[in-house]
């Protein structure tokens, strides 16, 4: 028989269900209908999140400075009013002072209720979360650590010298430059280091003495950057002899030029990466738009992290591209053919409505269904609209998403229902989960 001819028989004998269509059919309503409640009902791993209350200092390492916030993340978003309503019944159309009162007041009587790490726990209990990174600058005694693993962050170890230029860059600088002053303070306080290590050698000790303590006696589970909010996401590969000679110059005092600031940030970049990968301490890296008037989104692009996640040192260090590098999303998850390289979609179904994050989910499952991970970014904006109203969008905005994204899949012939399942499982919490072999068990 003819090689042709053999190729045509198994064509036509395959299943109609293997050839895939361009359009979904008339069972996508039925479909989405299915795999929402497919989706309801599996307890969600939250990758990413601020859990707090609004007056907690400690639920990031930085203060918003003022700036515009995208339609939907605006107070003025129903969808808020309906997040109220679903977690605590409340029984107004809006939030105006005079009702609004009524829901601060509702919170407070559930805190005296579920006292102690009780309220979290009830909160992604109504969530049907199994559990929630708690992605803060220091872990909360009422947050139970059982639920919500730690992970902090390290970008304050790049700013040791005096900040004068780095804070007068702009007002944002203003705000942020401080607060990793005083963040960098308390990993010294911590490790009981009165100043700055004289040696360039003592310092990186010092590095590894934090990032060891905190993963062995406060229960971290991985590191986190929130770099861009400071300066290119792109790393230079300069030598050690380079960042301890101007480690030495500028220990005892003095202000660093901007080059020289960041070649000495471009080395401790990649030591932290280095060290991640030593104590398997996972590196989230904040790759997406961010808040302020002077965020850089040409400096932010996660492209420009190329260069790192792909470069064979690195091989052993698991990286989390927390956001998943929104509004870049579609490139980005190429970056995810490295097997050591995840993306994780938290605020990406905050600022993008369910139509479209679904069209931004399908392209992932698509793509590495098993490289991509589910978070919230729930955050307490005020005492209003806190990490309450937040989680509860974000879980409904992922949900929904989800189930659009499976059913349009299924429908239109790229995968089984069997598939579908699995990548929901993976996508809500399997993935994730295998990232941090203390939680697996």
């Amino acid at each position: 028989m003819k090689p042709t001819l053999v190729l045509i028989l198994c064509l036509t004998t395959l299943p109609a269900w293997s050839q895939a269509r361009p359009y979904p059919g008339a069972d996508l309503p039925q479909l989405y209908q299915h795999y929402l409640d497919v989706v309801n009902n599996i307890p969600a791993f939250d990758h990413h999140a601020h859990p707090g209350f609004a007056d907690d200092p400690d639920v990031d390492a930085m203060a918003a400075p003022p700036g515009s916030a995208a339609f939907r993340e605006r107070d003025t978003n129903p969808e808020l009013v309906a997040a109220a309503k679903a977690l605590w019944g409340y029984p107004y159309a809006d939030f105006s002072p005079e009702h609004a009162k009524w829901l601060v007041q509702k919170k407070a009587e559930m805190r005296k209720q579920y006292a102690g790490t009780a309220y979290f726990n009830m909160l992604l209990d109504k969530l049907n979360f199994d559990r929630g990174v708690a992605n803060r600058a220091m872990m909360a005694d009422y947050l139970d650590a059982k639920r919500f693993p730690w992970v902090f962050f390290v970008d304050a170890f790049m700013w040791p010298f005096d900040n004068t230029k780095e804070r007068s860059r702009n007002g944002d600088q203003e705000v942020y430059i401080p607060l990793q002053e005083k963040m960098l303070k308390r990993w010294m306080q911590q490790e009981k280091v009165s100043q700055l290590p004289a040696g360039f050698g003592d310092y990186l000790k010092f590095i590894s003495q934090v990032l060891e303590d905190n993963q062995k006696n406060k229960g971290g589970i991985a590191i986190k950057f929130e770099v861009p909010y400071f300066r290119t996401l792109h790393f230079n590969d300069p030598s050690r002899d380079d960042a301890e000679a101007i480690y030495k110059k500028y220990v005892k005092g003095g202000v660093p030029s901007e080059p020289e600031y960041r070649t000495f940030q471009d080395y401790v970049f990649r030591f932290l990466v280095t060290e991640g990968g030593r104590l398997k301490l996972p590196v989230h890296i904040h790759s997406a738009v961010g808040i302020g008037d002077y965020f850089n989104i040409s400096d932010s692009n996660i492209m420009q992290l190329e260069n790192v996640l792909r470069d064979p040192r690195y091989s052993a260090t698991t990286f989390v591209m927390i956001h998943g590098g929104y509004p870049l999303e579609r490139e980005a998850i190429w970056l995810a053919a490295m097997k050591n390289v995840y993306m994780e979609s938290s605020l990406m179904e905050i600022i993008m409505y369910p139509a479209a994050f679904k069209d931004s989910l399908r392209q992932w499952l698509e793509t590495f269904p098993d490289k991509v991970t589910f978070g919230t970014d729930c955050f307490p904006y005020n005492d209003v609209l806190g990490a309450e109203e937040s989680y509860w969008l974000g879980a409904q905005s992922a949900r929904q998403g989800l189930a659009a994204a499976l059913a349009e899949m299924v429908s239109s012939g790229e995968i089984t229902d069997a598939k579908a399942i699995e990548m929901a499982h993976a996508y809500l919490h399997d993935t994730a989960v295998s990232l941090y072999p203390s939680l697996s068990h």
